[in-house]
């Protein structure tokens, strides 16, 4: 047997630290913990037509993985984002691997929210820029780190924050980087099919969509399927089809996978319903006491504090053994103290499920 006790180390740590993680199937329980915020996948709408196309296609996009579906459905999406171009990518990841790696160059200057996603991250490590973070939702630290900024300043937020479910301060943002010239990136992953009248996201529900340099957005939450899109210009379009390396060296989606996300797109104007559902869901959860810490949210995403990985463990196990699926957040997901149980509403959700899990956290 090859002698790989090498990697022992780091898994030994988080052990004694309370953070080893393992996959864990799902288990049928009452599901507060998936990002399935409008039901799509739940309740299987997207299964019979996507399944009618090809599993394959044969190739990145530069070489046999281009096909008319695909170029539909980014035109498709991009008039429905009020976008003048799309370009898909296989996961959120991967865009925001693409997009930050290859566009700030060396002597430019990237600046992102303290509490940006680990992709975004990633995507910044890759690059030749330099780059600083500002505090979360601070326009005034902002303000300070672009004054020092050098080359071109790129700006990047998220719409809805993935762990604390709060919203960025989207305009403010807007006028601090035009009055410093600044390229401002919003990851609307967490909003999309949420915000809005159609679910088309934060940028348009404020009417700003002319003023954000690049918008992405992913297809693996409320969309129900997988996948993700950069929106901007054509010459953006363009310079990524050239650039970014996670683009031009992957295989393409394949055609059931593409479907699935027009099919999704046609779904959102209609499903006034079930965001009515969840918004309303969402403020009887605010609203409702309970004896731990709970961060304001106006989001599906309701953050339950619970510091040290071995608390958020035991009341997660409580939940789970009350047929409530609701997962712990440990370190180092998130910042030491700030352990937490990461609840997440849906429009399928009943209120007499959601009493059932307020009940265990009291």
């Amino acid at each position: 047997m090859y002698n790989d006790d090498f990697l022992n180390k780091k898994l030994k740590d988080r052990k004694q630290n309370n953070a080893f993680r393992s996959l864990q199937l799902t288990s049928g329980k009452i599901d507060f913990c998936s990002n399935d915020y409008l039901g799509i996948a739940y309740d299987g709408l997207l299964i019979a037509s996507a399944s009618q196309q090809n599993l394959g296609s044969t190739g990145s996009r530069l070489l046999t993985g281009n096909y008319a579906l695909l170029e539909e459905t980014e035109q498709m999406i991009a008039r429905f984002h009020q976008s003048s171009a799309a370009l898909l990518f296989n996961s959120g990841y991967d865009a925001n691997l693409g997009l930050f790696a290859s566009v700030p160059q060396k002597g430019d200057t990237i600046i992102y929210d303290s509490l940006s996603h680990a992709s975004i991250r990633d995507g910044i490590r890759l690059s030749f820029a330099q780059s600083f973070s500002f505090l979360h939702n601070d326009i005034n630290d902002l303000e300070k780190k672009i004054q020092h900024a050098s080359g071109h300043i790129f700006v990047v937020t998220e719409s809805i924050f993935s762990m604390d479910g709060d919203s960025c301060p989207l305009y403010d943002l807007v006028q601090c980087c035009q009055k410093y010239k600044a390229h401002l990136i919003v990851d609307e992953a967490h909003a999309t099919g949420i915000l809005g009248q159609q679910g088309e996201g934060m940028v348009q529900q404020q009417g700003l969509q002319d003023a954000i340099f690049a918008r992405i957005h992913t297809f693996g939450k409320a969309c129900g399927c997988h996948g993700a899109v950069v929106l901007g210009s054509t010459l953006l379009r363009d310079y990524l089809i050239n650039f970014a390396r996670s683009l031009v060296y992957s295989t393409a989606l394949p055609p059931h996978s593409v479907q699935a996300i027009k099919n999704s797109y046609a779904l959102f104007p209609t499903m006034h319903q079930q965001r009515d559902q969840l918004h309303g869901l969402i403020k009887t959860f605010q609203a409702t006491p309970i004896q731990y810490h709970k961060l304001v949210s106006d989001s599906p995403i309701q953050a339950v504090i619970i510091p040290g990985n071995e608390n958020v463990k035991r009341v997660a196990a409580v939940l789970q053994q009350g047929n409530i699926d609701v997962r712990p957040i440990l370190y180092p997901t998130v910042a030491k103290n700030k352990e937490r149980l990461r609840i997440v509403l849906h429009s399928f959700n009943t209120a007499a499920e959601l009493k059932q899990l307020v009940a265990l956290l009291h």
